[in-house]
């Protein structure tokens, strides 16, 4: 298999749903087109505690938007609803500026993936953006399905199988990978990479960073990705090393610690 950004310094992989967005779109349809909230969380805290596949709830919380809405409506709506963390629109400019690919590793549907962004960075950059995500089959009634991209693995789209081929390459053509992501969907990337980036909501549920504390795996937090193009800018700008980022030895930023003395949910 012939990757496409062997040999770069580095690359980014970054989760789409509630990390470049502040509010998660499968999770916005679930809360108000299908069984609502709290079913929802419910499923989400099995998933964390592996009582449930992400998988499996996943897809039972697409088909319960599915039973009232079609695919173009749901489409409509996310791309009415769904807003672009503060910081990415800056960050996503900056790494085209240094050349460093961003590749959207998503548990999502790569044509709602892809409206919203033409609806928040504009058509063109949403065309050449790499997104690697879930499919979608839509019936000839305009209502859909989720069709996994790894059907065999609990996640349904295991985002390791993205980063893991860029860390096997021999040392030459091996490029610095950073990973960022949120949630629940983002756990099986967690420690692939040299660097992950967990965002952090205050007073959220804050799956990831919750798992990394948990398992001890080192991660910096954030807040948007006004902190991300910090510490990336840092490590270009050779300032930090692949090693302090992902060691946990830098620290996060002073508005991110401020953020992350609210007492975090625990359900």
């Amino acid at each position: 298999m012939t990757l496409p950004y062997a040999g770069k310094q580095y690359v980014v992989f970054t989760d789409f749903d509630g990390t470049i967005t502040t509010e998660d779109s499968n999770d916005h349809m679930t809360d108000n087109l299908g069984f609502g909230r709290e079913e929802r969380r419910r499923l989400n805290v099995e998933i964390y505690h592996n009582r449930v596949p992400f998988r499996d709830a996943f897809r039972s919380m697409l088909e319960s938007v599915n039973e009232k809405y079609t695919f173009d409506e749901c489409r409509e709506i996310v791309k009415k609803n769904i807003k672009l963390d503060p910081g990415f629109a800056e960050f996503f400019k900056w790494t085209k500026s240094v050349g460093i690919p961003v590749v959207v590793v998503s548990s999502g549907m790569e044509p709602i993936i892809r409206a919203i962004f033409a609806n928040l960075i504009g058509e063109e950059d949403a065309k050449q953006l790499d997104i690697i995500s879930n499919y979608v089959d839509v019936r000839d009634d305009g209502h859909f399905s989720v069709r996994f991209r790894h059907p065999e693995s609990h996640f349904g789209h295991d985002k390791s199988k993205a980063l893991r081929p860029y860390a096997e390459l021999p040392k030459d053509q091996r490029p610095g990978i950073l990973f960022c992501g949120d949630g629940v969907s983002d756990l099986s990337a967690a420690g692939e990479g040299d660097v992950l980036f967990a965002k952090v909501i205050p007073g959220g549920s804050n799956d990831l960073a919750r798992h990394c504390d948990k398992e001890k795996i080192p991660y910096l937090p954030f807040l948007s990705f006004t902190q991300v193009l910090e510490h990336t800018r840092e490590l270009v700008d050779g300032k930090v090393t692949l090693a302090d980022l992902g060691s946990g030895k830098v620290p996060p930023k002073d508005e991110v610690i401020k953020a992350m003395k609210e007492k975090p949910s625990q359900e």
